[in-house]
C-alpha cells in the first residue's frame, strides 16, 4: 500500500486506512492487534489537535497582543504533527516490505517493532510540544467560532472519547461512566448548535454558544490525552474523575448561572427569530429530534437524581418526558409527520424551544426542596396542554371505528365484561371519583347498570350468536362499547379527561338496549331456540383405513401393556383408558392393539367407534354396528336410536367383545352408550382414548388410566426411517441430520410423521435446512395437525381459552413457573372468584383442567403433589402463538421491524417483547397507547416512558442499578409489577400510588428490601415475593394504627427477631397462606425467645432461615415446613412433630444441631414427605409406629449419618427413597428397608442412590 508524502490533513486518513488494512492482513506468527488499535487511537488524537490548529483563527480583541511568533508556532506545530505521521508511516511500510522479503508475508516482526517506535514518538510529541501552558494560550487567543469547524471538532473529540473507552487501559467503573457521560454532553452541545441554527439564531447569541461548546470540547480533549498516556496512574485517574465531573457540572449542565444564561440567550433569540418555518423544519426534522433526545436525557437524569421528589411534581416531569418522546418518535416517522397540518408543524417547533427553556430552568434543589417556581410551573402546565393537543391531533386514542379496526381481543368476551363490571362497581364506591366533575357517581352507576343489562342479554343469546349475522354484529357492537367505556374511564383516572367520549358511548348503549329488546322479541316469536341439526356423518372407509393402517412403530412395550390389560385380569366388563396430549399416538396405539393377532383371537367381536367433539347418538350406534356386521352405514338411517341401541345390545350379548371408543370428549357420549353394553362376566373390554384426564374421574370407573409416553429419540428415529426408507434403511450420509430431525420432534409421533412428509418432497441436500426450520410453522401447516389442536381449543370453556393462549408469551423451550403464571392470570382478570374459594385456588383449578386436557404438561412437581412448573409441547405452543395473534389476544415482538410496529397507533392489549433488543420501551407509548400488559423477557434498553394504562408490567430481566424506576409509580392501573433492582435496599413511599397492585415481585441481591410506611395503604396486595434469599422488611412505626393487608396471600418476610415486632406485623396479615421468613441481617451468636406464628390461622406453608437459637410456635393447620440454618437442639423438633396436619418437612443445612435425633412416639401423624439435607447428626432413632403415612424420604449430604431407622421398612405407604452423598452404611440400611418392603409385597418401592460412599463424602 502506497503512503502519500503530503503535508495536507489527508495524511491522517491515509494513515488510518493503512493501519486498518494492516489490522486485517492475514498473519499466523504474530498478531500486533492491540498495538495497531491503540496506535489508531493515538493518530486520531493527533488529528483532533491538528484540526483545531488548522481551523482556528485569532480573536479580534487579542489581535494586537498576539505575537507573530505565536502565530508561527501554531502553524509549525500543525506541520510537525503532519510530518510525524507521514514519516512514521513511511517507516512502517518499509518495515513491512522487509518482513515480506526476509521472513515471509505472514511474519510481522519488524512491523511490530516499528509500531512500538511509532507510538513512543507520538507520546514524546505530546510531552514536549503539547503542554498545558500552550493549550491555555490557544484558548485565550484563538477560536474556531464558525458552526462548521466547531461541530467537526466536537465530532472528532467524541471519537477520541470512544477510543479511550475501547483502548488498552482498564479504567475504574466510575471513570468509564464519566467518560460516557462527557461524550453524551458533547453530543448535546452539537445538537443545540444545530437546533439554534435551524431556528435562525445568529449574531452574538450564536457566537457565545459556539465559543462555549468549543471551550468545553477542548478541555475534554486535554483530559483525554492525559488519561490516554497516564491511564495506569491511579492517582491521576482519580484526579481525572474529579475534573470530568467538574467540567460536566460547571460547563455543560444548565445549573451553572453563566451556562444557563448562555442557553437562555440562544433560546430567546430563537423565539424572536422569524426565519424558522415548516419547510425548514421538515427538511431538518432529524436535528430537532436529536436535540429533543438530549432534552429527554437531561430530564431523565434530573428525575433519577431526585430520590424524594413529590408525586405531583414527578407526574408533571414524566408527562413532559412522555410528550417530548412522543414528538421525537413522530419527527422520525416520515408518514405520520407528513400527514400533520401546517399549524401543527409550526406548533411543534415552538414546543421544543419552550420545553428547552422549562428544562433549563429546573434544578434538583427546586424539585426536592423548593418545588417549582411560579413562572416555571405555569410554563410547564401550558407546555403539557400544548403537548396534549398535538398528541390528540396525531393519534386518536379512542377511535370510534369498526371492531376490526379497533383491534380488541376476541376471546372470552363475557369474562372481559365481567372484569369490567367488577371494576365499575368498585369505582362507583371509590374515593377516586368522589367530587370528580368528569365522572359523577350517578353517571358511573348508570353505565354499570346498563352494561349489566347488556351482559345478561348476551348470556341469553350466546347460543344463537354463530347462527345469525345480525346477532353477531350486535354482540360485536356491545363488546366494542364496553372496551371503549373502559378505556375512557381508565384514561380519565390517569388525568386525561374524556367525558365527551363517555357520553358518546352512553348514547350507543341506549341504542343497543332498544335493539336488544327487538332481538329478544324476534327470538321469542320464532319459538324455541333453534337446535343445531344433527346430521349423520361417517368417515369414509378409505380414511378409516388410512388412519388405522398408519402404524407408528416403536410402541411394543405400550402395546404389550394394553394388550395384557385387555386379555387378562377380572372377568367383569372392564374399561381401559388411554390418555395423552393431541398427536401423541393414542389412536395409533389403540389401533395396533385392536389389530393384533392375540386380541383378534381373544375376542369374539371387535368394534371401533370414533366419538370426537361433535357427534350424535345415531352416528355412534351406526359406527359400532357397521364394525360388527359390515353392513353399509347408509342402510341404517331410517332406524331410530332406540332400535339401533337394542340391535347393538343383542349383538353383543353373550359374546366376549372389545369396543374402542376413540377420542372421547365428554361423559354424555358414554352415558348414551353404556346401557347398550352388556356385562356377561366373560372378560369383555372397552378401550377408551381421550385427551381429558379428568373425564375418567367423572365417569367414576374403577380402572387405572394409562398415560401414553412420548417416544424416545431412538424410537423417533426408527419411525422416521421407516416412513422414509422402509426396509432399505437410511443412507449413512443422512443418518446424522436424520437423527437430529427425529430428536427435534420431542417424541411426538404425529410430528415425526409430518416431518417425514416434508422430507419426502425435499432434496436430501436440503435436510439440514429442514432441521433448522422444524420449529417454525411448517409443522403446523399440515391440515390434520391443525385440526387436532383447533378441536382441543374450541372445546375449552371460555375462561380457559385466555389462560391457554397466555402461554404464548413464554418461550416454548422454557419451563413456566406455576406460581408466577397463576398470579399473572389473576392480574389479567382471567380468574373469577367464587364464594367458597380464593382466586389462587380457582386459578389452580384452571391449570389442572388444562393439564387434564393434555394441553399443558407438568414439568416439575412440588413435594406436596402439586405442580411447580409446566410447559407446552412445541406443537401446542406454536398453535397458541398463532391463535393469540389471530384473536388479537397477545402480540410478540421479535425485532424492531416487526410488522405490528409499523402500524400505529394500535389497540394492542398485550405485548411480549422476547427478542427486540433495538426496540426502546418508550416507543410503546406511541405504538400501543392503550396497552394493558407488557412482558419483557430480554435485557433491553429502558427509559422512563411506559404506556399509562398498564395492568401487568414484567421487567424482571431489566436491571435497574442503584435506583428505583419511578415511572412505575404513575401506572395507577397496575396489578402486577416485577422488577430487577440492585444497589439499593428500599422501596420509595410513592409505591402506594399503585392502589390496585396485587402482585409485587422483586429480583435482587440484597438481604432485604425495606418497605415504606405507605405500603399498608395498598389494600389490594396479594403477593409480596422476593426471588432470592431474602425478603421484605415492614416498617414497624405506628403499627397499631396501620391498616391490615387483608388479602395478602404470599409473603417473603425479613425481620429483626430481637425487635419484638414480628407478632405486631403478623396480626396485620390475617390471610397469609405462604410465608418465607428470614432475618434482616447477618447475626452473630445465638438469639433467644419464641417466635410465634400460631396467630396465622390460614398459614399452610412456612419457610424459616437463620433464626439461630430461637424457638417457634406454629399454627396447627400448617401443611409444609422448611427450616434451615437455625441450629436448634434436636429435642425441639417435637414441637414440629406434634403438628397434626403437617405433610411436608424439609430440614436443611444445620436446621438442628446435635448428634442424635430421637423421634418420639406418635409424632408426624400426617407426614408424607421428609427431606433431610446437609445435617450433621449421626444417629436417627424411631419407633415402629412412626411416620404412618410417609411416602417419600430424601437424604442428601448427611455425611455423618450412620443408618436410616429400620422401622421405615414397616411403613405401608412408602413409595420412594432417594439418597445422595451419604455413607455406605446409610445405603446398606436403605437396601434392607427395600428388602423388608418387598417381603411385605411392595415391589414398587423406588430407590434412587447417587454419589454415595467414601469417594463422595470424604
Amino acid at each position: 500500500m502506497e503512503i502519500p508524502s503530503s503535508s495536507s490533513t489527508s495524511c491522517f486518513h491515509s494513515a488510518l486506512d493503512y493501519l486498518g488494512w494492516l489490522y486485517e492482513a492475514p498473519r499466523h506468527y504474530y498478531s500486533p492487534h492491540n498495538n495497531i488499535s491503540d496506535l489508531k487511537g493515538e493518530v486520531r488524537l493527533l488529528q483532533t489537535f491538528d484540526l483545531y490548529l488548522t481551523k482556528c483563527r485569532r480573536r479580534r480583541r487579542n489581535r494586537e497582543t498576539c505575537l507573530e511568533q505565536n502565530e508561527e508556532e501554531k502553524d509549525v506545530t500543525s506541520f510537525r504533527i503532519q510530518q510525524l505521521i507521514i514519516r512514521k508511516m513511511v517507516d512502517l511500510e518499509s518495515a513491512r516490505i522487509e518482513d515480506k522479503r526476509y521472513l515471509g508475508p505472514e511474519r510481522l516482526i519488524w512491523v511490530a517493532s516499528e509500531l512500538t517506535i511509532f507510538r513512543k514518538a507520538i507520546k514524546l510529541f505530546f510531552e514536549t510540544d503539547i503542554k498545558e501552558s500552550w493549550i491555555d494560550f490557544l484558548l485565550d487567543y484563538y477560536w474556531l467560532r464558525d458552526p462548521g469547524p466547531v461541530i467537526d471538532f466536537i465530532d472528532s473529540v467524541s471519537e477520541n472519547l470512544e477510543d479511550l473507552l475501547s483502548g488498552r487501559h482498564k479504567f475504574r467503573k466510575a471513570l468509564i461512566v464519566l467518560v460516557k457521560a462527557l461524550k453524551e454532553k458533547l453530543m448535546f452541545l452539537k445538537c443545540f448548535i444545530g437546533f439554534s441554527m435551524l431556528h435562525g439564531v445568529e449574531g452574538q447569541q450564536l457566537i457565545d454558544l459556539l465559543i462555549h461548546a468549543e471551550v468545553v470540547a477542548f478541555n475534554a480533549l486535554r483530559l483525554i490525552y492525559k488519561c490516554w498516556f497516564h491511564g495506569d496512574d491511579e492517582k491521576l485517574c482519580e484526579e481525572m474523575e474529579l475534573q470530568i465531573s467538574r467540567l460536566i457540572r460547571e460547563k455543560i449542565y444548565p445549573s451553572s448561572p453563566q451556562v444557563r444564561q448562555t442557553y437562555f440567550h440562544v433560546l430567546t433569540a430563537s423565539k424572536l427569530s422569524s426565519s424558522s418555518n415548516t419547510s425548514t423544519l421538515e427538511k431538518n426534522k432529524h436535528l430537532v429530534a436529536d436535540f429533543m433526545d438530549c432534552l429527554v436525557h437531561i430530564i431523565t437524569e434530573l428525575v433519577q437524581s431526585c430520590t424524594s421528589i413529590l408525586v405531583p411534581i414527578m407526574k408533571r416531569m414524566l408527562k413532559l418526558l412522555e410528550g417530548l418522546r412522543f414528538l421525537t418518535i413522530l419527527l422520525r416517522h416520515q408518514q405520520k409527520f407528513k400527514e400533520l397540518r401546517h399549524e401543527m408543524k409550526t406548533l411543534i417547533a415552538v414546543v421544543v424551544r419552550d420545553a428547552a427553556i422549562v428544562i433549563f430552568s429546573l434544578s434538583v434543589n427546586q424539585l426536592i426542596k423548593e418545588g417549582l417556581a411560579n413562572e416555571t410551573d405555569l410554563a410547564l402546565l401550558h407546555l403539557l396542554k400544548v403537548l396534549k393537543l398535538i398528541r390528540a391531533e396525531v393519534t386518536q386514542v379512542y377511535p370510534l371505528t369498526s371492531v376490526s379496526g379497533f383491534g380488541f381481543p376476541r376471546i372470552n368476551e363475557l369474562g372481559s365484561m365481567d372484569f369490567f363490571l367488577k371494576n365499575l362497581k368498585k369505582l362507583a364506591s371509590c374515593d377516586e371519583i368522589n367530587g370528580s366533575i368528569a365522572f359523577p357517581v350517578d353517571k358511573i352507576q348508570k353505565i354499570q347498570k346498563d352494561f349489566e343489562f347488556l351482559r345478561s342479554f348476551l348470556e341469553k343469546i350466546k347460543e344463537q350468536c354463530n347462527q345469525s349475522k345480525k346477532i353477531q354484529a350486535f354482540w360485536s357492537r356491545v363488546m366494542e362499547a364496553a372496551y371503549k367505556a373502559e378505556l375512557v374511564i381508565d384514561w380519565t383516572l390517569v388525568g386525561d379527561e374524556r367525558e365527551c367520549c363517555l357520553d358518546d358511548v352512553a348514547t350507543d348503549i341506549n341504542l343497543m338496549k332498544t335493539e336488544a329488546q327487538e332481538i329478544y322479541g324476534s327470538i321469542s316469536y320464532d319459538g324455541e331456540t333453534k337446535r343445531v341439526t344433527e346430521t349423520f356423518t361417517c368417515v369414509s372407509s378409505q380414511v378409516i383405513a388410512a388412519t388405522k393402517n398408519e402404524e407408528f412403530v416403536c410402541l411394543d412395550d405400550e402395546v404389550k401393556t394394553i394388550t395384557d390389560r385387555l386379555t387378562g385380569g377380572s372377568r367383569k366388563l372392564g374399561v381401559v383408558p388411554i390418555v395423552g396430549m393431541p398427536g401423541l399416538g393414542k389412536t395409533t396405539l389403540a389401533n395396533m392393539v385392536y389389530s393384533s393377532p392375540s386380541v383378534k383371537l381373544h375376542f369374539h367381536i371387535r368394534a371401533w367407534c370414533t366419538v370426537s367433539q361433535i357427534y350424535s347418538t345415531h352416528n355412534l350406534l351406526v359406527q359400532i354396528l357397521h364394525s360388527i356386521d359390515s353392513r353399509s352405514p347408509e342402510q341404517y338411517p331410517e332406524e331410530n336410536e332406540g332400535d339401533l341401541a337394542l340391535k347393538l345390545k343383542q349383538a353383543l350379548l353373550r359374546n366376549r367383545y372389545l369396543l374402542v371408543l376413540d377420542d372421547l370428549w365428554g361423559v354424555e357420549a358414554w352415558n348414551l352408550l353404556e346401557k347398550s353394553l352388556p356385562d356377561d362376566a366373560n372378560g369383555s373390554r372397552i378401550l377408551i382414548t381421550s385427551r381429558l384426564q379428568n373425564l375418567f374421574l367423572q365417569l367414576k370407573l374403577d380402572s387405572k388410566v394409562h398415560h401414553l409416553r412420548p417416544l424416545t429419540d431412538e424410537e423417533s428415529w426408527k419411525l422416521l426411517q421407516n416412513k422414509l426408507f422402509g426396509k432399505e434403511g437410511c443412507p449413512a450420509k443422512l443418518s446424522g441430520v436424520g437423527f437430529q430431525l427425529a430428536k427435534s420432534c420431542r417424541g411426538l409421533p404425529l410430528t415425526v410423521v409430518l416431518v417425514a412428509g416434508i422430507l419426502a418432497t425435499t432434496g436430501q441436500n436440503c435436510w439440514q435446512e429442514v432441521a433448522k426450520s422444524l420449529s417454525s410453522s411448517i409443522v403446523l401447516d399440515d391440515e390434520y395437525c391443525m385440526k387436532t389442536l383447533e378441536l382441543s381449543y374450541s372445546h375449552l370453556p371460555g375462561d380457559l381459552k385466555p389462560c391457554l393462549l397466555y402461554f404464548s408469551a413464554f418461550r416454548a423451550d422454557k419451563n413456566v413457573p406455576i406460581r408466577r403464571l397463576l398470579w399473572l392470570w389473576i392480574s389479567e382478570g382471567f380468574v373469577q372468584k367464587t364464594e367458597e374459594k380464593s382466586l389462587e385456588d380457582v386459578a389452580d383449578e384452571y391449570l389442572k383442567d388444562l393439564v387434564d386436557r393434555s394441553l399443558v404438561m407438568v414439568s416439575e412437581h412440588r413435594t406436596r403433589g402439586g405442580a411447580k412448573a409446566c410447559r407446552l409441547h412445541d406443537l401446542v405452543h406454536e398453535f397458541c402463538v398463532e391463535k393469540a395473534k389471530e384473536e388479537n389476544f397477545l402480540h410478540i415482538i421479535h425485532s424492531q421491524n416487526d410488522p405490528i410496529i409499523l402500524t400505529i397507533p394500535s389497540n394492542r392489549h398485550r405485548v411480549c417483547d422476547q427478542n427486540a433488543r433495538n426496540l426502546m420501551t418508550w416507543d410503546l407509548m406511541l405504538l400501543f397507547p392503550n396497552l394493558r400488559s407488557l412482558l419483557l423477557f430480554k435485557e433491553d434498553a429502558f427509559s422512563l416512558w411506559l404506556p399509562q394504562l398498564l395492568r401487568v408490567l414484567d421487567l424482571r430481566n431489566l436491571k435497574f442499578d442503584a435506583h428505583f424506576p419511578m415511572v412505575v409509580v404513575l401506572l395507577v392501573h397496575l396489578r402486577y409489577l416485577a422488577l430487577y433492582i440492585t444497589g439499593i435496599n428500599s422501596i420509595p413511599p410513592e409505591i402506594s400510588n399503585l392502589s390496585r397492585l396485587q402482585t409485587f415481585l422483586v429480583r435482587g441481591y440484597s438481604r432485604y428490601f425495606l418497605l415504606p410506611k405507605t405500603i399498608w395503604n395498598i389494600k389490594t396486595l396479594r403477593h409480596l415475593y422476593y426471588t432470592t434469599n431474602g425478603g421484605f422488611a415492614f416498617p414497624v412505626e405506628n403499627l397499631e394504627v396501620s391498616p391490615c393487608l387483608d388479602h395478602l396471600d404470599t409473603l417473603n418476610l425479613a425481620i429483626d427477631p430481637s425487635s419484638q415486632s414480628l407478632q405486631k406485623i403478623l396480626t396485620k396479615l390475617p390471610s397469609i397462606r405462604r410465608l418465607k421468613c428470614s432475618i434482616t441481617g447477618v447475626r452473630i451468636g445465638n438469639g433467644g425467645g419464641i417466635l410465634e406464628f400460631d396467630c396465622l390461622s390460614q398459614l399452610e406453608s412456612l419457610n424459616l432461615s437463620y433464626f439461630t437459637g430461637y424457638g417457634f410456635k406454629f399454627p396447627r393447620n400448617l401443611k409444609k415446613l422448611t427450616v434451615s440454618d437455625n441450629k436448634q437442639p434436636w429435642s425441639e423438633i417435637s414441637t414440629i412433630g406434634k403438628l397434626p396436619n403437617l405433610q411436608v418437612l424439609k430440614l436443611k443445612h444445620e436446621a438442628f444441631a446435635g448428634e442424635e435425633w430421637v423421634k418420639e412416639e406418635g409424632e408426624f401423624p400426617s407426614l408424607r414427605v421428609l427431606k433431610l439435607a446437609r445435617l450433621d447428626f449421626r444417629r436417627w432413632t424411631a419407633a415402629s409406629d412412626n411416620f404412618p403415612r410417609l411416602e417419600q424420604l430424601v437424604l442428601y449430604n448427611c455425611r455423618e449419618l450412620e443408618e436410616v431407622p429400620s422401622c421405615l421398612g414397616e411403613c405401608p405407604t412408602l413409595e420412594a427413597i432417594e439418597v445422595g452423598r451419604c455413607g455406605e452404611s446409610v445405603v446398606s440400611s436403605v437396601e434392607k428397608i427395600q428388602q423388608e418392603q418387598m417381603d411385605m409385597g411392595n415391589e414398587d418401592l423406588k430407590i434412587v442412590i447417587e454419589q454415595c460412599g467414601d469417594a463422595w463424602i470424604g
